[in-house]
């Protein structure tokens, strides 16, 4: 099928009433998936997702972002408005608003565990530069580039900055980036993964090689299901979208799922149907055909 070819159907039923299919819970990626590319969300995304949760249909965003990034999408909350960041390191209350948002889950990836990453990888892949991302702080490397619209709070060593001792020692640390100003993403993923084996978990959502190291077995697709658990909502009552690398666990997890129409060729394998790209509002094209208001 074309990049932007028709949706394709995730369920074995093509005959089924809409109403059949309406899921329990939506879980939806962000960047590249809910958001158009100049990180907006449109009209009609943000209809659906009303029509949704009027439905009563449970709506989490899903996304590798922090949670002090989450301003994008905190004026469409509803109901329990919760979300998942960094890539299942967190579940956080959005209903404060953009510096108010509150910490419901967390789970740390271990300093030990860090100190471990980044020493395997300065040896498999010299050059890699680290910034470090904690729950209300984010620190890096003086040679790590300036690719969050950010200021960090200390520039520093990875090894200093996640020290005993280092800055902001009190609070838990969600993930640590890597960058490699040369590797191919997808081989530094892979070489990266083979590096560190199961002492952290390790994916990547940035067309650039910039990985995102989180705790052991955390992950979109580990923090969701704690999170469907805790409402009695089984697997397959769960619709997922996604677009790249870190979403292939959740749209595998999920008993529905969809890659966009600009996903990466591992989500588009994982996903069990396909949609258009997010600039065409492939989010909302989906939902709506749920909730029986389309085709």
């Amino acid at each position: 099928m074309r990049e932007n070819g028709p949706v394709t159907s995730a369920t074995r039923q093509p005959g089924t009433p809409a109403a059949a299919l309406r899921p329990r819970l939506i879980a939806t990626d962000l960047d590249g998936t809910l958001l158009r590319d100049d990180k907006s969300v449109s009209p009609r995304t943000v209809a659906a997702l009303a029509a949704a949760e009027a439905a009563g249909i449970e709506v989490f965003f899903v996304t590798g972002r922090p949670a002090r990034w989450m301003d994008v999408v905190s004026d469409h909350v509803h109901g329990h408005g919760l979300a998942i960041c960094g890539n299942g390191a967190a579940v956080v209350d959005l209903h404060g608003g953009p510096g108010t948002h509150r910490f419901v889950k967390v789970r740390e990836l271990a300093r030990d565990n860090a100190l471990d990453v980044v020493r395997l990888l300065r040896g498999a892949a010299p050059g890699t530069v680290f910034a470090v991302e904690q729950t209300y702080g984010f620190h890096q490397e003086p040679a790590y580039p300036k690719l969050h619209m950010e200021i960090p709070d200390n520039l520093l060593p990875a090894e200093a900055l996640l020290a005993a001792d280092g800055p902001d020692a009190d609070q838990p640390v969600l993930k640590i980036l890597a960058y490699h100003p040369d590797l191919d993403p997808d081989a530094f993923l892979a070489l990266a993964r083979q590096a560190i084996g199961d002492r952290a978990n390790v994916t990547r959502s940035s067309p650039s090689a910039l990985l995102e190291v989180s705790g052991p077995g955390v992950s979109k697709a580990s923090t969701l299901a704690l999170c469907c658990a805790e409402r009695g909502i089984v697997q397959e009552d769960v619709v997922a979208f996604g677009d790249m690398p870190n979403d292939v666990e959740m749209l595998t997890w999920a008993g529905r799922s969809y890659a966009m129409g600009n996903a990466h060729p591992d989500v588009v394998a994982a996903a069990s149907g396909r949609t258009v790209a997010n600039n065409d509002d492939g989010v909302a094209v989906v939902i709506e055909r749920l909730l029986g208001r389309h085709g």
